[in-house]
Order: structure tokens, then sequence, then C-alpha cells
């Protein structure tokens, strides 16, 4: 039964995966600015070189069968094409330049937002009515309604601007040089500071507000009140007993926000002007260079999918009533 439910939840990733490819060659070949296109607007540009890009970006060839097949290829063998903006660089190594300041940036909020969050969540639930449930609940509620770009703004101004305890943007002070990879992770660090705690604030709301009521729905279980009955101390209670079961909910959530960390959240990188996948994003959009914005929309929805994938598998580990 747990080999069907695995199988079959594989096929639907693969499935879905295969459809996301087919919408990704079709939605971006029917928008405007193809190469040819952007040279065909410049009047000094003759025929035969709009040919010659036409046949080097391969787009000189049928949709169907030709270039669909030609796409479904190279996508298998990891190649996503070239970028227009950066000179013919491959959107494989354009993406790849971006990806590790993302998966830092976002890595780390995640990180102690599921911690934090969890952490608040459990206890304000447990502790229902008291002073750590009401202010907890209610800064929770405020985080989770208040944007990225909103709260990334308000710190800036605060923590930037007015005491200048640290950097504005940027991953790294321009032009300066390092004596040792300490003084390289100190300047790091500080500019981690602010987009991590921006992207860790945003997203302990969304924990702690779902693990607070996962936990308020497992006080009047039968199993807590044994638990109570036997005389187990309250803190054991809530660790062994409470916790495990309320997190099944909680699973999904951060899995699936895992899934988008490894595009980030563009406004928090636009904010800051962090070098990821967010910024990458806006330059290619204003660029019009689809390639790299197919690239990144493709690693977007994998990402999700496979995310999906492994929250159904620790759902079902931790809940055999799924893979029935």
């Amino acid at each position: 039964m747990a080999s069907r439910y695995l199988w079959r939840r594989v096929g639907q990733a693969v499935t879905t995966i295969l459809m996301i490819v087919l919408v990704n060659f079709l939605l971006f070949r029917a928008m405007p600015g193809s190469p040819d296109r952007i040279l065909a607007r410049n009047p000094n540009v003759s025929p035969a070189a709009i040919e010659q890009t036409r046949a080097r970006w391969g787009i000189d060839k049928p949709l169907v069968p030709d270039q669909l097949v030609a796409y479904l290829a190279a996508t298998i063998q990891g190649d996503l094409g070239l970028s227009f903006a950066s000179r013919g660089e491959p959107v494989t190594e354009v993406i790849a330049g971006r990806l590790g300041p993302t998966l830092l940036l976002f890595g780390l909020g995640e990180v102690i937002a599921i911690f934090v969050g969890l952490g608040l969540g459990a206890y304000a639930g447990w502790r229902r009515g008291g002073p750590v449930d009401l202010v907890g609940n209610g800064v929770s509620l405020v985080l989770y309604s208040m944007p990225y770009f909103l709260l990334g703004m308000i710190l800036l101004l605060i923590f930037a601007s007015t005491l200048h305890w640290f950097p504005s943007f940027g991953m790294t002070t321009p032009g300066k040089t390092y004596d040792s990879v300490f003084e390289y992770l100190a300047d790091l660090g500080a500019h981690l500071v602010l987009p991590v705690a921006t992207v860790a604030l945003g997203l302990i709301g969304q924990y702690s507000i779902l693990m607070r009521s996962s936990i308020l729905e497992t006080l009047g279980d039968d199993y807590i009140t044994t638990a109570r009955a036997k005389g187990i101390r309250s803190g054991r209670i809530l660790r062994s007993h409470a916790v495990p079961n309320a997190l099944l909910p909680a699973v999904s959530l951060i899995a699936i926000n895992l899934g988008y960390v490894v595009a980030g959240a563009i406004t928090v990188e636009v904010v800051f002007n962090w070098p990821g996948l967010g910024t990458l994003t806006v330059e290619a959009l204003a660029a019009r260079d689809y390639p790299v914005l197919q690239g990144v929309f493709l690693v977007l929805s994998i990402s999700v999918v496979l995310a999906n994938l492994l929250a159904d598998m620790i759902y079902g580990r931790l809940d055999p009533r799924v893979r029935a």
C-alpha cells in the first residue's frame, strides 16, 4: 500500500512537470520580443542579418514539431538556450550564478522562521489566552498580512537609513578588498541581516498562526486527556504528544515555501538589491530576455512540484492513514 501511494505521487509529479515544460514552450513563444523582431525594428539591419539571427536561435523552423522536439531534447539535457541580454551566454550559467545568493538568503530565512514560528505558535496555542498568546498572535497576524516589500522598507528605514547599523543594499560592499575570509564573511553577514530578517518575519507569521490553530485542535483529543490523567508534565505532553500531531498541517506549508525558496521573493531581492533570481527576473523582464525568463519559470515550477512531492511523502510517513 505504501509503495503504491509513493509511485502514484511520483507519477503525478512527473505528469505535472511534463505539462509545465509544454506550457513553458508555448507561453514564451507566444510573447513579442524574439531576437529577429528586435532586430527588425532597426532600419539599418539587413534581411540577411535577420535570417542569420533566426537560424542562430533556431526560430527559422516550424514551431511544431521541429522547435518543440528540439526544445524537449535540449531541456532533458539541461540546455535551456542562450540569453539575449547576456550576449549569448547559456541560460543555465546565468541562472546558476544567481541561484546561490537566493538559496543563501531564503534558506536562512526559512530555517529561522521554522524554528521561531512553529515554537511560538505551539507555545501560544498551549497557553491559550495568556500573555504570549495575545501578544504573539497579534504580532503574527500583523506580520502575515504585511507585504515583503513593505516590511523590508520599514527595516531599511529604521536600521539602515536612521540607525546606520547595517548596509542598505547588495551582497557585499562594492569595491572592497578583503584581507581574510573572515573579513569577507563578516561583510557578507552584515549585508544578510536585514534581508534575512525580512524573509524570516514574513514567514514566522504564517507558521505561528497555523501551528497555534493545530495545537488548539489537539487540546481536546483523547490522547492529550489521557496523558494529563497519567500525571505527565505539561511540557512533556506538548513536546511528545501535541506537537508531533500538530505538525501535520505545517509540513505541507513548509514544503511549499521551500519550493518557492528557489525562485525567491522578488520584492525582497529588489528592495535590498540582492543579486539573486528575483533581481534576475526583473532584469530579464525589462530586457525581454525570454530564454532567461523561461528558464527561471521552469526552475520555479519544478521546484514547487518537487517540494509538494516531498510534502506528500513526509505527510504519508507521519500519518499512515494518508497512504490508505
